[in-house]
């Protein structure tokens, strides 16, 4: 799996990256393939973190972003929505919304008399 970090504003240290690996491995939990990873970390003008991924899974494509004073903190913050997200994304087949489809029952025409 290819993982790329960007920094703006920031160099992405080896313990950085180790972070942000680590994180993505848990997303692997869900049993989805996550094809293309991106993570983007940028430090704002007024001293904040803002990091920003996405992945590439099969149907779709999870996007998050954070904002934190803690570079770590605005790191787990992110995962967090992405693993909302992971969590919609594979309980979508059996939502209520599909339970409640109403079948559809033909009639013949010896039926119909």
């Amino acid at each position: 799996m290819n993982l790329e970090i960007t920094g703006k504003n920031l160099e992405v240290t080896p313990a950085i990256r180790a972070r942000i690996e680590a994180k993505f491995t848990k997303l692997e939990k869900w049993e989805v393939p996550l094809l293309k990873r991106h993570a983007v970390i940028s430090q704002e003008p007024n001293k904040r973190f803002k990091i920003e991924a996405s992945a590439s899974i099969p149907g779709g494509k999870l996007i998050a972003s954070a904002d934190h004073e803690d570079m770590y903190g605005a790191i787990t913050d992110m995962f967090q929505k992405m693993e909302r997200q992971m969590n919609k994304q594979q309980h979508k087949p059996e939502a209520r919304r599909a339970s409640h489809a109403q079948p559809v029952v033909e009639t013949t025409e010896e039926e119909a008399e």
